[in-house]
């Protein structure tokens, strides 16, 4: 079987990793699509994969996006066209199931976020398959036709799935000078080009500016645009540091004591690998950060000086792992 999997955002490689090792050991051939929009083509390179790139993000500008979004997807009918794929998959890409609809082809979408009101109107309509996690409550995703047996739910956080056979790697801290005497933190900025986090939170910056002024802590910022970058670099903070290309975030994350992150994926990335992290999204809370919220496995951050600074003491049973053929099975149920 040919199947199509689109990744447009930088979480989404590390979704499809273990799906398309798997895909690929039982012979089906992958092709991935990708736009141009933070280190997603990095991370897929990065993680074994190649991709052929159709179009950019939007930027800010509702009009922008709807001008690219109707650009990309003339585009991708035209890369997919007699490709005879046989499913096409996504994480949350309107435009792959939007595509997939037009052309023929079954298609599944997941996600853990349900608040993204527009691109779950256009994406789930098109799907043949909606599949979220089991925390989601159904009733919020009706309004977007995703009821059974259209929606299927899984149990616990898509990290455990994918984070399942991952191992950290200690030689990602060599880049920098570490002090394994000072606290590590590791920080992500808002996701600042999405429609739903418009309004800016000043919750990240002061966050980020009380962290750089402490003499016991490395405070390492992994940013999403090279804007960001720029803009962290130019505060200029004596306990920050800036990589400058795409890291491996998830040994970071494993590696350190404290994670604080303004997004989604990297706070249930640290949830799965068992490290103490805090929020400080602006946005409406979904359901997984809800129930993690209510588990204690993630704590919301309302003052910078409530952070529990504390160097962790790390135990393997921190950890929850779950076999990503669950997650497969139930994307390629879209077939029929």
């Amino acid at each position: 079987m040919r199947v199509w999997i689109d990744m447009t955002a930088s979480a989404h490689p590390l979704v499809f990793r273990p799906l398309v090792e798997r895909l690929r050991a039982r012979g089906d051939e992958v092709e991935i699509t990708t736009r141009d929009y933070a280190q997603t083509a990095q991370l897929i390179e990065q993680h074994g994969m190649t991709a052929t790139v159709v179009g950019h993000h939007g930027g800010r500008s509702r009009t922008s996006k709807a001008a690219q979004m109707a650009m990309r997807l003339r585009k991708l009918r035209r890369w997919a066209r007699g490709r005879d794929f046989g499913i096409a998959l996504a994480h949350g890409s309107h435009e792959l199931t939007m595509t997939a609809r037009r052309l023929g082809i079954p298609s599944a979408t997941t996600f853990d976020y349900e608040w993204a009101w527009m691109q779950h109107q256009l994406g789930c309509r098109a799907a043949n398959r909606v599949v979220v996690p089991e925390w989601i409550p159904p009733e919020r995703l009706a309004r977007y036709s995703a009821v059974p047996p259209k929606l299927l739910q899984y149990p616990g956080l898509k990290e455990e799935y994918y984070l399942a056979d991952f191992e950290a790697d200690a030689e990602v801290l060599d880049a920098w000078p570490i002090d394994p005497a000072r606290t590590l933190v590791v920080l992500r900025p808002p996701p600042d080009v999405s429609l739903y986090h418009r309004h800016s939170n000043p919750l990240f910056p002061l966050t980020l500016r009380h962290l750089g002024s402490i003499d016991s802590v490395h405070a390492i910022v992994l940013p999403r645009t090279d804007e960001q970058r720029a803009y962290v670099r130019s505060l200029a903070l004596p306990s920050v540091i800036v990589p400058d290309a795409a890291v491996d975030a998830q040994s970071l994350i494993a590696l350190a004591d404290v994670v604080v992150s303004a997004g989604g994926t990297m706070n249930r990335e640290a949830a799965a690998l068992g490290v103490p992290v805090y929020t400080t999204y602006g946005g409406r809370l979904g359901g997984v950060d809800e129930e993690l919220i209510r588990q204690g496995r993630l704590r919301p951050l309302t003052d910078p000086r409530a952070l529990d600074l504390q160097k962790r003491e790390r135990s393997p049973t921190d950890r929850v792992r779950r076999d990503p053929q669950l997650m497969l099975d139930l994307l390629l149920s879209a077939r029929g």
